[in-house]
């Protein structure tokens, strides 16, 4: 595991108004206050293993979330094409809670968004942000492999 309690590399920052306003202080990768959620929280990580109480189960978890990113991000993005709110919701709901237990903070807050702006029957305005998940999410994946799932621990 990596030493640091969180990395915050920035998977991009040329991002449109829109996006940027989707990842504002209470819509998305930002909390109140400005500040940018770390793309992975390695201290979510550690609470995992602990309460696993093996370190391979939480690192297995970790290495299929990653494996899973573009089954996730598809189903994602097709339900929205369809505007198929259901299945939408699942999607969403399923990267948001996941991306929590891996401590994919950022990704989970664009989760939450997406979430809320589904429920809203807002699908269309969903899609706008499907741009910046997958942006995080891809981030997110190297992240993990990068600072978590090396062979040599």
């Amino acid at each position: 595991m990596a030493n640091s309690a969180a990395h915050s590399g920035d998977p991009g920052t040329h991002t449109s108004d829109a996006a940027a306003r989707s990842a504002a202080p209470g819509g998305g990768a930002l909390p109140r206050g400005g500040q940018e959620l770390p793309l992975v929280d390695a201290v979510v990580l550690q609470d995992l293993e602990d309460e696993l109480g093996r370190r391979q189960m939480a690192w297995d978890f970790a290495k299929d979330y990653a494996a899973m990113w573009g089954l996730r991000q598809r189903c994602l993005l097709d339900s929205i094409q369809r505007e198929d709110r259901v299945a939408a919701l699942d999607a969403v709901i399923s990267l948001k809670v996941s991306s929590a237990m891996v401590g994919g903070l950022r990704l989970e807050r664009l989760a939450e968004t997406l979430e809320s702006t589904i429920r809203k029957g807002d699908l269309r305005d969903g899609a706008a942000l499907l741009a910046l998940i997958s942006l995080h999410g891809q981030a997110t994946v190297k992240e993990l492999q990068l600072r978590y799932l090396q062979p040599a621990r």
